[in-house]
């Protein structure tokens, strides 16, 4: 490309690539004056400038003005007075005079190096144009075609960007073809030289938000708040909801009339099932809604370790479970509390060995047994390596002389009866099986120690 077509560029490259003139021009600017380094040597002082009436970059070499040709020690930087004033009347000494150069010439290497430059700086603006847009839409659901698969992972066409569908934002029973539409959220949204870094996700449980605020005005609109949402991605989720008007359903306008707003949903989430629970500040009324279907009979509230230890009835356990622990894992995720689930007839038969086994320390009636038990403690050996501040917490012992001398006796009572006596033979909860599914709340869910 030669020099004198450079200038007729800029207006097409505004247009058709959606940047500013004044990019175009500052990139045409920066090219011609590294070319003219090249030519007039790297003493020179030089400045280039875009010139609208003529339509072209005028190129402008400054001197100092020195007394006389003798004084003169740089040709490049300096110029006699007289010889000023022929370009200046009004030059005086010590003024820096810009020169236009008239008649610079250019090879074909000059015109590719500054036609690289243009190359660059356009690229530049392109990419810092890309990044601004979509860092505004960072968290929002954006729609493309699917190109081709990398490693894995799937490459999204977005028009003037791709984007990258890593293989873990993929719902594990789903694929594309090259052409596929994908809908995602944008969740990442990254600079780096080879321009924004676009990652979407569709297991993410902000898209499943999201997609309820596009399904229910009432979401959308503020008036029903997803407080908490996991999932355990193309299998199941939970979400937590609160109306701010009492006289809206929060469940009924997520699942809206005959199912259908709930059914947009599961459908683009390759058949998800999702179950609406109305939030509560009580975790004990909150646990019930998060285990449902099945029906708990009981929750005991230890705020010790943190835990709900659930009991059900012998013919609901495996509901309350769940497959693969799947209801279970969700709720307790849901309500941010460990879950221990026992049906009825193992708490009894728990509930009676762990009596059992406290009343070995010295001096311990049913009542005080019956009481540590109600604080989680479950045998002589776990309440004997407890803090004295957590033992002060148990009714009958609160106070530190209390508490100190429980500690003393149980630590007494393993040294006379062994570990293993001390430890007891209790039946197990069903512990929450592990798995980590991902979070997103958007609300606080109190602590509240309240037995159910």
């Amino acid at each position: 490309m030669a020099f004198t077509e450079l200038t007729r560029v800029i207006d097409a490259l505004g247009k058709d690539r959606g940047i500013g003139r004044e990019v175009v021009i500052e990139a045409l600017e920066q090219a011609m004056l590294m070319a003219a380094r090249k030519k007039l040597g790297p003493t020179a002082e030089l400045e280039a400038h875009w010139n609208e009436e003529l339509g072209e970059v005028e190129i402008f070499q400054f001197k100092k003005v020195v007394e006389s040709d003798d004084k003169i020690a740089d040709d490049d930087r300096e110029i006699a007075l007289d010889e000023a004033r022929k370009l200046d009347e009004d030059a005086k000494l010590g003024d820096e005079l810009g020169i236009r150069m008239e008649g610079v010439t250019f090879g074909r290497i000059d015109a590719q190096t500054a036609r690289q430059i243009i190359i660059q700086k356009v690229r530049d603006a392109e990419r810092d144009i890309i990044y601004k847009e979509f860092i505004g839409r960072k968290g929002q659901i954006i729609s493309g075609i699917a190109r081709r698969l990398e490693r894995g992972n799937l490459m999204v066409d977005l028009g003037r960007t791709e984007a990258v569908l890593p293989r873990s934002g993929i719902i594990p029973t789903e694929s594309y073809k090259p052409g596929d539409r994908v809908q995602a959220l944008l969740q990442e949204v990254g600079e780096s030289t080879r321009g924004p870094q676009l990652v979407l996700s569709r297991t993410s449980p902000q898209y499943l938000i999201k997609l309820f605020e596009m399904e229910v005005p009432e979401v959308s609109e503020g008036v029903v708040e997803i407080r908490l949402c996991v999932r355990e991605p193309g299998e199941r989720a939970k979400i937590a909801v609160y109306s701010n008007d009492r006289d809206v359903d929060p469940v009924g306008a997520c699942v809206g009339m005959r199912g259908i707003r709930v059914q947009n949903v599961v459908q683009e989430l390759r058949g998800e099932k999702i179950d609406i629970i109305p939030w509560n500040e009580d975790v004990t009324v909150f646990i019930r809604s998060a285990l449902a279907p099945a029906e708990i009979s009981m929750v005991r509230v230890i705020p010790a370790t943190h835990t709900l230890e659930i009991v059900v009835e012998d013919d609901q356990l495996s509901l309350a479970i769940g497959r693969k622990g799947q209801n279970v894992r969700l709720a307790s995720q849901l309500v941010g509390w460990k879950v221990d689930i026992l049906s009825k007839s193992k708490l009894e038969t728990r509930t009676k060995a762990a009596i059992a086994n406290l009343k070995n320390i010295d001096g311990l009636n049913d009542t005080l047994a019956q009481s540590i038990y109600q604080c989680g403690f479950l045998n002589v050996l776990d309440l004997s390596r407890q803090p004295v501040e957590t033992l002060a917490r148990i009714p009958g012992f609160d106070n530190e002389g209390a508490a100190t001398e429980l500690k003393r006796k149980a630590e007494a009572t393993v040294q006379k009866i062994g570990i293993e006596a001390a430890s007891g033979k209790l039946p197990d909860p069903i512990p929450v099986p592990a798995a980590a599914p991902e979070t997103v709340t958007t609300g606080v869910v109190s602590d509240n120690g309240e037995n159910g």
